[in-house]
Parts: structure tokens; sequence; C-alpha cells
């Protein structure tokens, strides 16, 4: 199989690139869904819920399937599940039959990734890993950079469908080079016994649960709704008494093994990569909100915008891929992720001190620092995460990595969607406490906005009262710009805090490379 590797490379990085792009794709397309399906806005946002409760449950027990099924078998189905999935979507003709699919696509989205980065890791030998990881790593962090742009344009030029359709041609072209090409270990034991059914019900109730609270939690105003009370006190005895069991002596075949956690290099790493989830999904969910509500950008424009930060993190990650391939890297990762770190606070310093009077060149300049921070941030995170990793503990660990960062985007998403209202309210308040009659700067305003508007043919009353309402939406803008840029603080402030984690890191110079799997 060692003539294949690339080839695999391809059809595994094409499935990859095909998951992460439905993450972000389908967001620009829910208006035209609940237009057609005659469904409200919060019931359409089931059509993103669904697919990433599945997906995370599903993250974690990705090792397991491939024990019990096989590799290739598993990765194959895996396809098949989400190319059928991505069809029966396209054709639904009700919310109800949408969200189902949804989720089986998300169930058979996990694979994709978690499953087809531990067979890079196991088929390459550590020399290339380096490259190898940073090519496959360009899909799932510039996919959902560009995901708006083309659901964008699939959408304005067809109809929703076409977001689901676009999947299978792909989707049978990655299934067919996996079937060809790739081969389970001549002399794979395949897991067999019992099953560890409290692990997954335990696993599946608290997963599930705790990415509903994230997801559902800003639109029902977290705790005084009683079910998202309900499935937060679930998510977390769930959480606890899973990681006990799994931990237990008892537990002869646990779902997921959390010993690998030992391993202080893997730790450190999926720490870091939930505050990268953080920062990557968090960031790309209210930049649109950002540039549309408050500067008033096109569709066009804010996927425009974005474009360039996403070619400097392929061109980060690439130049990440090269430095460290070998098996002497010339750069100690760490010092990659440093720089990473400095460029993305950079790039949130920036977008932070912006005002409602900043263009698509203000806004593109910050976001190209921050696409090259990713980049520098992805490739040697992930690289040192698998370095001192057995091949048998690759799939185990790619679960629990892609599972953070997934959690790590969707606490992002949570946490700032609330952070914005909550901060919008409280600016909105000091700013009005300025705007009192006889404040001079106020009552000239009032005379300029109430004198244009007579203009144009208003009465003298109400040139007054547009007059009036015109200042208080400038007012919702001003106090709109200010929360955007603490959320942007935020982010900055989240990532200072979990940089001393790279130092938990240890070098990975001159470790002897195991040989790949040569068959």
């Amino acid at each position: 199989m060692s003539r294949y590797r690339w080839i695999i490379l391809l059809g595994l990085i094409t499935a990859a690139i095909m998951e992460v792009l439905d993450t972000t794709i389908i967001n620009v397309a829910l208006p035209q869904m609940a237009g057609n399906l005659g469904a409200t806005q919060q019931e359409i946002s089931w059509v993103s819920t669904g697919y990433i409760l599945s997906n995370v449950v599903v993250l974690p027990m990705t090792a397991f399937f491939t024990e019990r099924i096989g590799r290739q078998r598993y990765l194959v189905g895996s396809i098949i599940i989400f190319i059928a999935a991505s069809f029966f979507c396209g054709t639904s003709s009700s919310l109800t039959e949408l969200v189902v699919w949804r989720i089986i696509q998300g169930a058979g989205g996990a694979a994709l990734l978690s499953t087809a980065q531990a067979t890079l890791r196991q088929i390459f030998p550590r020399e290339q890993q380096g490259m190898v990881q940073a090519i496959f790593l360009l899909g799932i962090i510039v996919a959902p950079t560009l995901g708006p742009t083309l659901g964008g344009w699939i959408t304005d030029n067809y109809s929703w469908s076409w977001c689901f359709f676009i999947n299978v041609p792909i989707g049978i072209a990655a299934a067919f080079l996996v079937s060809t090409f790739l081969k389970d270990p001549p002399g794979q034991q395949r897991s067999q016994g019992k099953v560890d059914w409290l692990g997954i019900g335990l696993l599946t109730a608290g997963i599930g649960s705790l990415q509903y609270v994230l997801e559902e939690g800003n639109s029902k105003d977290w705790f005084s709704d009683q079910w998202i009370t309900r499935f937060a006190i679930l998510a977390a005895t769930c959480l606890i008494a899973m990681v006990w069991w799994e931990l237990s002596s008892r537990n002869k075949q646990p779902i997921v093994n959390f010993r690998v956690l030992k391993n202080r290099e893997l730790a450190a790493s999926i720490f870091l990569f939930v505050a990268l989830g953080f920062g990557l999904y968090g960031g790309i969910f209210i930049f649109p909100l950002f540039t549309q509500g408050v500067l008033h950008f096109t569709p066009t424009e804010t996927g425009l915008a974005l474009m360039p930060g996403g070619i400097a993190t392929a061109v980060t990650a690439l130049v990440c891929g090269l430095l460290l391939n070998g098996a002497r890297p010339m750069v100690d990762p760490r010092v990659l992720i440093a720089i990473g770190v400095g460029l993305f606070l950079v790039s949130m310093w920036k977008l932070g001190h912006l005002s409602t009077n900043a263009g698509e060149a203000d806004v593109r300049f910050a976001l190209i620092i921050r696409g090259a921070g990713l980049g520098f941030l992805f490739t040697p995170i992930n690289n040192v995460a698998y370095a001192s990793l057995k091949p048998s503990e690759a799939q185990q660990a790619s679960g629990l990595i892609n599972l953070a960062r997934q959690l790590g985007g969707s606490f992002g998403i949570a946490i700032l969607a609330t952070y914005v209202t909550v901060h919008t309210q409280f600016h909105r308040v000091d700013l009005l406490a300025n705007e009192y009659p006889g404040n001079p700067l106020v009552d000239e305003r009032l005379r300029m906005l109430a004198g244009n508007l007579a203009g144009h043919g208003y009465s003298a009353e109400a040139a007054h009262r547009g007059a009036l309402a015109l200042l208080d939406q400038e007012t919702m803008r001003q106090a709109a710009m200010l929360s955007y840029n603490d959320a942007w603080m935020l982010l900055l402030l989240t990532f200072l805090i979990v940089s001393p984690a790279i130092l938990l890191l240890r070098a990975q110079r001159g470790r002897s490379a195991p040989p790949a799997e040569a068959h």
C-alpha cells in the first residue's frame, strides 16, 4: 500500500473537506430553507444543530468502530452514509425529514475527520508527517472560512438543495479512492468481546445534552429556561459518570480510552485545540454578523474579506509542514506555536479597535494576520500531539482532538453570541446616559437630522420624530460596534490565558522515526 499513500491522502482530504464544509456552507442558505419549508428561524436552526449534535457524539467513538469494523470498511461506509444523507437532505420536502437526514449525515461525517487523520498517521512515515498533516489540515482550517462564500454563491445562483447535492460527486470520488487503495494492516485483529453499552449511553446523553445547551442556550436565555437547566444537569451528571466508568478497572473495553491523556503532549495539545476551536469557529460566527450588521457589508463583500485570510492560513500551514518535515524538524514546533499565538493576538487587537468607519481594507488586513496565525498554530500543535504516541493510540487520540476542536467551537459560538447580546445592551444604556435634552452635541445632531428630513418633504413634527429614530439607530449601531470590539478582545484574552500550555509541550527534535505500514 506504500505506493498509493499519496492517492489515499487525496481521497481522505477530499472527504474531510466535504465534511467540514458542510458545517458552514449551510448556514448561509438557512433563510431560504426556512421560506421553502415554512419553518421559523428557531426551527430551521435545527438543520445545523442536528448535524453538530450527532457529529460530536460519534467523534469519541470512532476508535471503537474502527477496531470493530476495520479501518477501510468504516471509512468507506461513513463516506457512503454521508453521500446518501446529503442526497436525501437535498430532496427533503419537510423540516422533520431534513433534520433527520442531517443527523445521519453528521454521524457519517465523524470518521471523515478522526479516522482519516489517524489513518494518515499510520500509513506515512514520521519524517513525512509534517507535510502530510499540513496538507490534510488545510481542508479542516480553510473550509470553514470559504464555506459561507460558496454557500452564498450556490444559494444565489441555484437553490439550497445544491449545497447538499454538491457532496454526491465529491463523495463518490473519495469513496472510490479509499476503497480501491486503502487496506487494513495485515494481521490486524478486530476487537471482540462485550460492547461498552453503558459508556456509549453515558457518552451520547452527556455530549448530546452539552451540545444542545451550547447551541440553544443563548436563544432561550440560558438557565431561565427549564429545559436548558435540565439538559445542563444531565450533561454534567453523565459526563462525570462516563469519565469514572471509562477509567474504572471493571471496564475492560472502554468506548473512550482516556488513559491516552497521560501523554503530556497530547493533553496539552487537546487543551490548545479547545482554544483554537473557540477562536476559529467563534470568529467565523461573529464576523458576518459584525460586518453585515455594523459595517453594512454585503454577503459577497463579507466572503471576499474572509478569503485572503483563508489563503494566508493555507500558505503558513504549508510552510510549517515543510519546516516540521523530516526525522529532524528544522524548527522547534513550540517556536512556531508561539509565533502563531502572537499573530493571533495582534489580529484580535486590530479587530477589537475598529470603528464604524472601518472599510473592507481595514478588516481584510486584520483577517490576513489572523489567518497566518491559525496556520502557525494548527500544524505544529497537531504534529506535537501525535509525535510521541504509539500507532495503536493514534485513532483514539484523533477522536479526542477533533472532539476538542468541535466543542471549542461550540463554546465559542455560545459564549460570543451571549457576550455580544449582553454587552450591546450594556453599551446602549451607557450611551443613552449622555443623550439628554440640553446636551449641545445631541441637540446639534438632532437639528441636523431633522433639517435633512425636512428638506426631503417631511413636516416639522415628522422630521423631529424621524430625527429621534435615526439617532436611536445610530446609538444602537455604536453600541453594537463596542460590543463586537469587546468580543474580539475576549478572544485575545482567551488565547493569552491558554498560551502557557505551550510550556507543557516538549521538543520532538531528534526522535527516531518508526516505520509506517509498508504493505
